[in-house]
């Protein structure tokens, strides 16, 4: 008898079948002497809609809600219904014995095998393979370790829980939502308290009042001193008056060193990246929304097999890694890295290394490059700059700490003291793998690099205690305070990781939950959520800030305050966390659920608020006559009919990747055929067939990008083997993300 292995996407699964020697082509997998590989496209099955249910659903009406299946119906995607089937076709031959769930190893992975087994009425025994990268080593050991299906069962019932969940609040309260207003809303228990994080943070913006603070700088030749509260260390004061009335004491004072302390000190290594933190990163240095950065990692993981699996919330390695760090190395070491990986592999490696902790790695460690070999020049340059950060990273909590002697000048002038500080780097340490990098990693506060304007980072003259520093001159400066920042890609990840501050009630279980499960979300859903507000119309972008829509605001008004709480989810993921741990039941769960979709749904329907479209144009919708509404999405301005049924839209403009000639900024492509023309905030404009006409005498007719996919392409097709039928297959598939 065989075992028919069923992996997530067609990439993963020609690796399993590579290793495992499956190389007979069937339809939608591949077989071989013990197995059959076949393969989901993400996931092939889901919850039904409520029409499945009953045909009346397929008119919203509020008098319907709340719906409360009593056993969830599952349905095939449309899309992808061809695979279904062929996986199907699998998992009942009668040759097969058992199946071995490969899907990716964590909750939404077990969902995604457990539904196509569920669906196809499978009831074969089940065994699981757990990995955490797709090389032929970690496949083959894997497959060594395989564990028992029945092991996993709570964790497919946490992933049935979650999803049956948001079904009946999410479906149930947009339904409430737009039917009792008459206008597309949404909301759920992660979107809605995000939206509510950036409702509070324009709050703050718009109540703050700015506050005019001053203090007194010294200058001695070179030497920049800062002045210096004795009671209380402050560097300044809000009362402008005693600043002045210190600078008229200091007039004639002689400014006498009283200490020179110097103390050595030490920076560990950032940690290695797990994919928040990855997308963060990418955001503030390149501007790469949080949704790009995950693709471009799926690329590396699935594509190149040069990267470990993407979608973790680990920062931190299991001690089971640590014996391929070395190969691990050896793989990277080419090109910009070869050097800096060279002087690690003939070392030690640390004994108790800082990095390495079994108890914070959960389902998946942290992002770091595998043992395959690399090839930088089969890379574009995306791919290139987020494997940089990647094995950057990694080689540098390889490294040993930086170390430095941090110098602290006190001068006393009359009354008053000044200070001055500077740092020597004594061992460059892991900073060396960040050297001639422009806009590498964080400073170090402490270690701040500076030009000897300010008071911190500068470098000090060889002074001793009891020197007198002579041409000496104060000046009182001013500032004002700032109010927070609006919201960008890089810190709403960072608030949804991490919205405890965003929490009304102080319950420290709650907070504690919300920091171990990853917040708001997870980390392979967080840019799927950002991207579906943008779509929807609730969040806009003025630069690189975030901020809310009219409509958005609306929404908040008018959703029950429970929606509104991170504690909400909090609550949820105690509950599953326990669960999958197997200490508390689905069926308990369900059951506190399905009586929180009927309280919701019902707040909903004695609401008294009511939504106005404030964004209506004189313009009308074609098909329906009714009045369009103009809307800002990412990266785009849109007409759409303000009739949910009608659902018309058209593009009225779209930031492109077209650069000014002027200030080589970014322009908006507006209008339609012929009468298309780029306009730049500069003021710049120009026709389309113009910029066309530009660009050919240029000769700049494509992007560096389209030259890169060229070049990967004709690599590609050089290094495949002739009448390769199955990759010829495959080109023809049009893959669906996993949702």
């Amino acid at each position: 008898m065989k075992e028919l292995v069923i992996a997530e996407k067609p990439s993963v699964a020609r690796d399993i079948a590579r290793v495992l020697k499956c190389q007979k082509q069937l339809n939608g997998a591949m077989e071989g002497e013990k197995y059959i590989v076949t393969w989901g496209l993400g996931h092939l099955v889901t919850l039904a809609d409520p029409e499945d249910y009953d045909k009346k659903y397929k008119e919203w009406k509020l008098e319907d809600l709340p719906m409360m299946p009593e056993t969830f119906r599952l349905e095939v995607i449309r899309q992808t219904a061809k695979q279904y089937n062929a996986v199907k076709e699998q998992i009942h031959r009668k040759d097969v014995g058992g199946i071995i769930i490969a899907t990716d190893a964590g909750r939404e992975g077990e969902l995604v095998a457990r539904l196509i087994l569920k669906k196809a009425g499978a009831r074969k025994p089940l065994k699981r393979l757990w990995i955490s990268s797709v090389t032929d080593k970690a496949i083959r050991e894997g497959f060594a370790h395989l564990k028992d299906g029945r092991e996993y069962e709570p964790l497919y019932d946490a992933a049935m829980c979650r999803a049956e969940a948001d079904w009946l609040v999410g479906i149930n309260a947009t339904r409430a939502l737009t039917c009792k207003y008459n206008a597309q809303l949404s909301c759920g228990r992660v979107q809605t308290p995000t939206l509510a994080m950036i409702a509070s943070r324009e709050e703050e913006i718009r109540r703050f009042v700015p506050k005019s603070y001053y203090g007194i700088r010294g200058r001695a030749g070179s030497l920049t001193l800062a002045w210096k509260d004795k009671k209380s260390g402050s560097g300044s004061s809000f009362q402008k008056e005693r600043i002045e009335n210190i600078l008229k004491e200091l007039s004639g004072k002689q400014a006498v060193v009283e200490r020179v302390k110097k103390t050595p000190k030490k920076t560990m290594a950032p940690l290695l990246y797990d994919l928040t933190e990855l997308q963060r990163e990418a955001s503030r240095r390149f501007d790469y929304s949080a949704k790009e950065t995950l693709n471009i990692m799926q690329r590396l993981y699935e594509n190149h097999k040069v990267l470990t699996y993407p979608r973790t919330d680990s920062r931190y390695l299991s001690s089971d890694i640590v014996p391929t760090l070395k190969e691990r190395l050896k793989a990277c070491s080419v090109g910009p890295y070869r050097v800096l990986a060279g002087r690690l592999i003939n070392q030690p490696l640390p004994v108790k290394p800082s990095f390495v902790d079994d108890k914070k790695v959960s389902d998946h460690h942290a992002i770091i490059p595998t043992e395959q070999f690399v090839d930088l020049t089969h890379m574009t340059i995306d791919e290139r700059r987020i494997y940089d950060l990647v094995v950057r990273r990694f080689l540098a909590v390889l490294y040993p700490p930086c170390e430095y002697e941090q110098t602290e000048i006190t001068v006393r002038a009359g009354e008053e003291l000044f200070t001055a500080h500077g740092n020597v780097i004594k061992t460059a340490g892991w900073k060396a793998v960040y050297e001639n990098l422009d806009g590498g990693i964080e400073a170090d506060p402490e270690d701040a690099g500076g030009d000897g304007s300010s008071a911190a980072g500068q470098i000090l003259p060889d002074l001793k205690e009891g020197d007198v520093l002579q041409g000496i001159s104060f000046a009182m400066t001013e500032g004002k305070t700032k109010p927070p920042a609006h919201f960008n890609e890089a810190t709403l990840l960072s608030a949804m990781e991490n919205p405890v501050a965003y929490m009304e009630s102080q319950d420290k279980a709650m907070a504690r939950t919300l920091g171990e499960t990853g917040g708001l979300g997870t980390v392979a859903t967080r840019a799927d959520i950002i991207e579906k507000l943008f779509s929807s119309f609730l969040l806009e972008k003025k630069g690189k800030d975030i901020l809310l829509t009219s409509k958005a605001r609306q929404l908040l008004e008018l959703v029950p305050e429970d929606l509104k709480k991170p504690e909400l989810t909090a609550d949820w993921e105690m509950k599953l966390s326990r669960i999958a741990r197997g200490e508390l039941s689905r069926t308990a769960f369900m059951s506190e659920i399905r009586s929180y979709s009927e309280e919701l749904t019902g707040e909903i329907r004695r609401g008294e608020g009511k939504f106005r479209h404030d964004n209506m144009t004189s313009k009308k919708c074609p098909r329906c006559g009714k009045n369009l509404l103009l809307v800002k999405g990412k990266n785009s301005e849109m007409l759409v009919c303000q009739d949910r049924e009608c659902g018309y839209r058209e593009t009225v403009s779209r930031t492109s990747n077209a650069r000014c000639p002027v200030c080589h900024k970014r322009m908006e492509l507006r209008g339609k055929g012929d009468g298309q023309i780029f306009v730049c905030s500069c003021g710049h404009k120009e026709k389309l067939s113009a910029f066309q006409e530009r660009r050919k005498k240029e000769g700049a007719g494509v992007s560096k990008r389209d030259v890169a996919r060229y070049m990967n392409q004709q690599r590609k097709e050089a290094e495949e083997p002739v009448n390769n039928a199955f990759a010829k297959a495959l080109a023809g598939l049009k893959l669906d993300p996993k949702q």
